[in-house]
């Protein structure tokens, strides 16, 4: 299988491991708004990947994380007057049904950042120790001048690394930093929030800390594959790269590193903070979860997405004639031959997961299928191999 990796910018060759299982680690929800289809379209892909390795014969430990210690989600609980643990198991509740809801596959391991805190801080320690972090006033900051090619996977120079970084959170301006992109492993905590001991003093970890420790927790020091989405490229990634591999010493930390787009809602990024989203809950009392699933899978996945409304309805036709092409009851005339259709479905997954290919070539067998079925062709073994090839999409009509 050829997977495109964002830190080497190619495609590159994804061997299957026959003697431990493929891992896969995809940063997961902040939870508060869930569940957008933004959200959604990122763990859409992620699924169908695991479907199709697993189809393939790879045994795949999925961990996704649960990012509950995060200024927004504190920001989000103030501002409603509930607490912040309240609203994280809240909603965490809701992005799980929501994820039932379109047919995605559970992962194996689903830590919750609140529940690993003690597993951070000998991490953080050993960063101290080799000198790649130091501590300052309750708080402990990454130097990333200590770390050769930090930053590479987002190809910006050091001007552009900074200022994106501070749109995203980093506090440029904070006097106990060396360098004002170092970036915080542990901060001191803040009245109102919530905190935990530490040899630092009382506070929270960072963000970047919580996925380096999950990960390595979960699924070791060398990741197959780590996924996100695009807007993971910088700083969140980087940072992880740097904190895993200096405390590790293995490099590198993934071997592939991949990235989803994002989706857009009236020209702009569909995001929590910018309130313009359309919740998977809502979408799904107008589609059907697979209409949803089709509409979402239906453009390359490392390219953003402009969210159409009406677009799912549309997709409800391709929906409704692969039930139709599986239900045909078949003939007494010569089998139609699906192998060539089959196959050219597995060589688009084949081809860096192309989704859109893939749905093409199924909804084309589905018509060939229907159209064999009239002319009073025996279609069984075709449709055995379209209900084959559904369920790889993660299709419910799959089930039925």
């Amino acid at each position: 299988m050829q997977l495109y990796d964002t830190l080497r910018d190619r495609k590159a060759t994804l061997d299957i491991p026959h003697d431990r299982p493929l891992t896969l680690y995809v940063c997961g929800v902040t939870p508060y708004d869930t569940t957008h289809v933004g959200h959604m379209h990122t763990y859409l892909v992620f699924d169908v990947l695991i479907r199709y390795l697993r189809f393939n014969g790879a045994e795949v430990q999925y961990c996704q994380n649960v990012t509950d210690v995060d200024d927004p989600l504190f920001e989000r609980a103030t501002r409603d007057g509930v607490a912040w643990d309240e609203l994280a198991r809240r909603e965490t509740a809701q992005f799980v049904a929501d994820c039932d809801a379109l047919n995605l596959l559970r992962p194996n391991y689903f830590p919750k950042a609140s529940e690993e805190i003690p597993a951070m801080l000998p991490i953080i320690e050993r960063l101290i120790a080799a000198g790649h972090a130091y501590a300052r006033n309750g708080g402990v900051y990454y130097r990333v001048k200590s770390f050769p090619g930090y930053g590479a996977m987002a190809r910006m120079s050091y001007d552009e690394l900074l200022a994106t970084a501070n749109e995203r959170g980093n506090d440029p301006e904070d006097p106990n930093k060396e360098d004002p992109l170092d970036f915080v492993l542990w901060k001191p905590g803040a009245p109102g929030e919530p905190h935990w001991p530490s040899p630092w003093g009382d506070g929270r970890p960072g963000w970047h800390i919580e996925c380096t420790t999950m990960s390595t927790r979960y699924l070791g020091d060398q990741i197959d594959i780590h996924g996100g989405g695009r807007d993971l490229i910088f700083p969140h990634h980087p940072s992880e790269i740097a904190q895993t591999e200096a405390y590790t010493g293995r490099h590198p930390f993934v071997r592939f590193w991949m990235h989803g787009g994002l989706l857009w809602l009236d020209g702009e990024k569909m995001s929590k903070s910018l309130g313009n989203m359309v919740f998977v809950r809502d979408a799904l009392k107008q589609h059907s979860a697979d209409a949803l699933r089709w509409y979402l899978l239906s453009s390359p996945y490392r390219e953003d997405l402009h969210y159409d409304r009406a677009a799912p309805a549309a997709a409800e036709h391709s929906v409704a004639r692969l039930r139709a092409a599986l239900r045909a009851a078949s003939g007494p005339e010569p089998a139609f031959d699906a192998s060539k259709a089959r196959a050219a479905f597995l060589g688009a997954l084949d081809d860096d997961l192309q989704t859109p290919l893939a749905l093409a070539l199924l909804g084309g067998l589905a018509s060939d299928v229907l159209d064999a079925a009239s002319a009073g062709r025996n279609v069984h073994e075709a449709q055995t191999a379209l209900r084959e090839i559904a369920g790889v999409m993660g299709f419910w009509v799959a089930t039925d």
